[in-house]
């Protein structure tokens, strides 16, 4: 397969993945500093029983489920995701443990779509998407095909880490030359 140099992405592969990286990981750390907004503790327990009406009774035990753990300690869900949610914008926006970032927001974009989000339920007449926790999970599963397909990125702190640490690439990286 040869690449198409005249093709104004392909010679701007290196900067697009990173931009796409970045932003991306803007959007974590929005995610992460909204858990701390006043108020929302307060109002989590509703979201996880809002997330619960209207769905199949098939689900109801996992909503209960949910519902139950989390309400003994909201604050303790609300912060340690938010905390989470922070941590993962850290390691997307600068490049570090990327591998990790990446599988850990995808289980997490999967946990907050089936929670909180309810599937992105109820679906029926004016319903119009699936919620943003599979979109973050579609894009964090990207991200990794990305950087399984194209190795190392130069603008991270892995690329970094591992010029200095060469086994590091083992922790950072999805492709290993």
């Amino acid at each position: 397969m040869t690449l198409n140099v005249d093709n104004w992405f392909v010679r701007n592969l290196l900067s697009l993945k990173t931009i796409v990286r970045i932003i991306f990981g803007i959007f974590w750390a929005i995610d992460g500093a909204l858990k701390f907004a006043p108020g929302f503790v307060d109002s989590f327990s509703t979201v996880i029983k809002d997330a619960a009406s209207g769905q199949p009774s098939w689900l109801a035990g996992w909503f209960s489920f949910w519902a139950s753990i989390t309400s003994s300690n909201p604050s303790f869900y609300v912060y340690s995701t938010g905390l989470i949610e922070l941590a993962l914008a850290f390691g997307i926006i600068f490049g570090f443990l990327r591998k990790l970032s990446y599988t850990v927001s995808l289980l997490l974009s999967l946990i907050i779509w089936s929670v909180p989000e309810g599937f992105g339920g109820p679906y029926g007449p004016g319903s119009t998407d699936i919620g943003t926790g599979m979109v973050y999970a579609i894009v964090s599963f990207l991200l990794l095909v990305i950087n399984a397909a194209f190795g190392p990125s130069r603008y991270s702190l892995d690329f970094i880490i591992e010029r200095k640490w060469p086994r590091w690439k083992k922790i950072a990286e999805i492709k290993n030359d």
